[in-house]
């Protein structure tokens, strides 16, 4: 499960691993929460890989909970009338707990290698993956209560579900990720794989400001065109050091892998970029 401050590419990157692990063999399934559409077209099927994606709502999964429980005929009436959508503030955690089983069902199948979960915001990600618990607590017995035991071993199991952090190199999503880091560790006890920093200008080097004239030498640039070029040159240098800075302290305070991947200079990604960046994150990976 991805999870990673509003921003930050999570989806992205959802699509990123996707693909990487398509290109190595396995059966992928991919799970976008919260009626998002965007990984259908980040992810178009491609011959001899093997990658399904699917779109889970709470109300959806509380729909087909309900009917699976024997309550196919009321649960119809409550959906239509948005009873449903008013389950999950009259019972907190209800609704993640129902979204959670139905990944679990889907992990229990057999019928896929790896499961990709484009998981909430950081903000709402440790409550999310706390529902379990927190409804264990509160329910004795009953189908919710083993719902959430499931939920629950699944999450605890190191061989079945990790939780993989995204961030961009810059302080407040840095900050932000080593906070859900350890909130994730002591709270759900889940574990953490590598950290994915995305957006890191991995460009070619830069020359000093002051030798931008010397390096495009022979280009008969205008002086206002050499001077846009220093300021430019100078902007990016400052925030490579800004990136370097942000990722050092990643590293020192939260001791993870890391697997980078570079910013692409485009307006908005396309499958074919998706591409690119699944095979930088398979070098990653093997480094």
């Amino acid at each position: 499960m991805f999870a990673g401050k509003g921003g930050v590419g999570k989806t992205t990157v959802t699509a990123v691993v996707a693909r990487a692990a398509a290109r190595s063999g396995r059966r992928v399934l991919v799970i976008e929460l919260d009626g998002k559409l965007a990984l259908d077209e980040l992810l178009p099927e491609r011959d001899g890989e093997h990658v399904t994606v699917v779109h889970l709502s709470a109300p959806e999964a509380l729909e087909e909970y309900l009917n699976d429980h024997g309550f196919r005929r009321i649960a119809k009436r409550l959906n239509r009338t948005g009873v449903i959508d008013m389950v999950g503030t009259a019972a907190p955690g209800i609704d993640d707990i129902v979204v959670l089983g139905k990944v679990k069902q889907y992990e229990r199948s057999g019928e896929y290698d790896l499961i990709v979960v484009d998981g909430p915001a950081a903000g709402h990600a440790v409550s999310f993956l706390m529902s379990a618990s927190g409804l264990a607590d509160a329910v004795r017995g009953g189908p919710i209560r083993s719902q959430a035991d499931a939920v629950l071993e699944l999450l605890a199991d190191p061989e079945r579900c990790m939780a993989v952090l995204v961030t961009l190199p810059e302080t407040t999503p840095v900050n932000e990720t080593i906070e859900t880091a350890y909130a994730l560790e002591e709270n759900v006890g889940i574990r953490l794989g590598p950290v994915v920093v995305n957006g890191v200008d991995a460009g070619t080097e830069l020359p000093e400001p002051d030798d931008v004239e010397a390096a495009f030498a022979g280009a008969d640039l205008d002086r206002p065109t050499q001077d846009m070029l220093r300021d430019a040159t100078a902007f990016r240098r400052a925030r490579r050091a800004v990136e370097s800075e942000a990722l050092d302290r990643l590293s020192e305070r939260l001791p993870l892998g890391q697997i980078q991947l570079p910013a692409l200079p485009v307006a908005g990604l396309s499958a074919e970029d998706i591409d690119a960046l699944a095979d930088d994150m398979l070098s990653g990976v093997d480094e």
